[in-house]
C-alpha cells in the first residue's frame, strides 16, 4: 500500500488493547491520571501504528531487555469472531467488526504468532469473494438470461443480499466495485459485438 493510501492510514489508526510492561514517567494522562507515571500492567487501547512501535522497541541490548508493551488481538479478531468465520464466513458482517478487517489482520499476523488466523482469513476471503462476484454480476441488471427473473435482477438490493453487501469490509467493497464494473463492461462489449 502507498504511504498516502487512506485505507492504510485508517487501518493504522485502529485501536488495539495493549499492556504496558514498564512504568513510564509523565504518561499517566493516557490512563486518566495526569502528572502521574503510567504504571506497569496498565491496559490501554493504542492505535496500531503506536502499539507496533512500542512492541518492537525494547529497553536495551541485554538479554533481560523488555518491550514497552505487549498486546492482545483486538475485538474484531477475537476468538468469537474467528469461530464464527470458521462456521460460515458469509454470515459474519465484517464491516461491523472493523471497516478494515483484512488490513488489520495482516498487521496483527506480522506482529504475532497466530497461525490459525491466517488460515481462517484466507478461507473467509475466498468464500466471500465468490459471493461478492455473484452479487456484483447481478446488481443493476447484468444478468444474462433474457426474459427471466434474472434479467435486470437487483440481487443485493433488498433481503439477504442487501445485508451481505452492507457488511462488506473495504477490500471487499473494492472487489465488488471492480467485479461489477467488469461485468457491466463485458455486457456492453457483448452488445456491441452483436450489433455488428
Amino acid at each position: 500500500m502507498s504511504y498516502y493510501d487512506i485505507d492504510s492510514i485508517l487501518t493504522d489508526a485502529e485501536k488495539i488493547p495493549c499492556t504496558f510492561q514498564l512504568e513510564i514517567p509523565e504518561l499517566g494522562y493516557l490512563d486518566n491520571q495526569p502528572g502521574q507515571p503510567l504504571k506497569a500492567g496498565s491496559k490501554i487501547a493504542l492505535p496500531l501504528w503506536l502499539a507496533e512501535m512500542l512492541a518492537i522497541a525494547n529497553t536495551g541490548g541485554d538479554d533481560q531487555a523488555k518491550s514497552f508493551v505487549t498486546f492482545d488481538l483486538p475485538a474484531a479478531l477475537s476468538n468469537e469472531v474467528v469461530q464464527a468465520l470458521k462456521a460460515d464466513p458469509r454470515a459474519v458482517p465484517l464491516r461491523d467488526q472493523s471497516p478494515h478487517l483484512y488490513g488489520l489482520a495482516t498487521h496483527m499476523m506480522d506482529l504475532s504468532e497466530e497461525q490459525e488466523l491466517g488460515v481462517v482469513l484466507r478461507k473467509t476471503f475466498v468464500t466471500r469473494a465468490s459471493e461478492i462476484a455473484l452479487h456484483a454480476r447481478k446488481v443493476g441488471g447484468t444478468g444474462h438470461n433474457k426474459g427471466t427473473a434474472d434479467e435486470g435482477s437487483n440481487l443485493g438490493v433488498g433481503g439477504a443480499g442487501e445485508e451481505f453487501l452492507r457488511g462488506l469490509e473495504e477490500w471487499e467493497r473494492k472487489l465488488f466495485r471492480k467485479a461489477h464494473d467488469g461485468a457491466k463492461a463485458g455486457k456492453e462489449w457483448m452488445e456491441n459485438v452483436k450489433k455488428r
